[in-house]
C-alpha cells in the first residue's frame, strides 16, 4: 500500500503533534523514537530525515510552543489602549495564564529539561524560545522609549538581558516543582512567588522604574501552577 505523499511542513507538524501527545501522556523518557513514528505511521528512515534525535524533536517542540504562546500574547503587545507600562505588564498576566492553563504540559516538560544531565538541551530549548521572543520584548521597549516610560539606550540590548535573566528560574523552578510533588505545596508557592516578585523588582531597576511598577507575578499564580493538573 502505497503511503500518501504529503509536504515537509505537514510530515514535520505530524511528527510534532505526536510527539507533543506522546511526550505528554507518558513523559518525555518514556516516549521511544520507534512510538513517535508508530503513531505518525512513518519509518525510522523518515523520521530521521526530519529529526536528527529524539532529542532535536524536543527541541523543535519548545519552539512550536513558544510560537503558540507569543502568538496568543500579541494582541496584548499590539493593545493601543495600554501605554508601556501596561503591554509590559500586560504581557506577564497573559503568560501566567498561559502556564497555568498548560500547566500539566509544561510540567512533563520541566521534569526532563530541569534535570542536571540536560543542561545543554535545557539552554537549546531556551535559545529557541528567547530568540523568538527577543525581537517583540525590544519593539516593546522601544516604544516604552519613546513615550518616555523607560530609559532603555538600547532596546535590543536590554531586551536580551531580561530574557537572560529568566534562566534564573531553571533552578528556582526545579526546587519548586519537586517541593510540590512531595507535598510541600505552600514552601514551594512561596519560594516560586517570590521570586517572581524579585524578578519584577529587577526589571524595574534596570529600566529606572518605581519598585512595584512591573507586576511579574499575580497574586496566588504560584499556587495554581503548581496545583494544576
Amino acid at each position: 500500500m502505497t503511503r500518501a505523499r504529503k509536504a515537509p511542513e505537514i510530515r514535520t507538524a505530524e511528527l510534532l503533534d505526536c510527539a507533543q501527545r506522546l511526550f505528554f501522556e507518558r513523559g518525555y523518557d518514556d516516549t521511544t523514537v520507534n512510538d513517535i513514528i508508530r503513531a505518525a505511521g512513518l519509518s525510522k528512515g523518515a523520521f530521521y530525515h526530519y529529526f536528527a534525535s529524539k532529542e532535536a524533536l524536543l527541541e523543535a517542540l519548545a519552539a512550536r510552543l513558544a510560537r503558540d504562546s507569543l502568538a496568543e500574547l500579541q494582541p496584548m503587545l499590539d493593545n493601543p489602549s495600554l501605554d508601556a507600562v501596561g503591554r509590559l505588564n500586560a504581557l506577564f498576566a497573559g503568560s501566567q495564564r498561559l502556564n497555568v492553563e498548560l500547566a500539566p504540559q509544561l510540567r512533563t516538560t520541566f521534569a526532563v529539561l530541569f534535570r542536571p544531565e540536560n543542561v545543554v538541551l535545557f539552554h537549546r530549548v531556551d535559545l529557541a524560545a528567547r530568540q523568538l521572543a527577543l525581537p517583540l520584548i525590544a519593539d516593546l521597549l522601544a516604544k516604552g522609549s519613546e513615550e518616555g516610560a523607560f530609559d532603555v539606550p538600547d532596546p535590543l540590548a536590554f531586551a536580551d538581558m531580561l530574557l537572560q535573566i529568566r534562566l534564573i528560574f531553571r533552578d528556582v523552578m526545579h526546587s519548586a516543582l519537586r517541593q510540590a510533588d512531595q507535598g510541600n505545596i505552600e514552601e514551594a508557592a512561596r519560594l516560586l512567588d517570590e521570586r517572581l516578585r524579585l524578578y519584577g523588582v529587577a526589571i524595574d531597576r534596570l529600566l529606572k522604574l518605581p519598585d512595584g511598577t512591573i507586576k511579574a507575578v499575580e497574586p496566588g499564580f504560584a499556587r495554581a501552577f503548581l496545583q494544576a493538573g
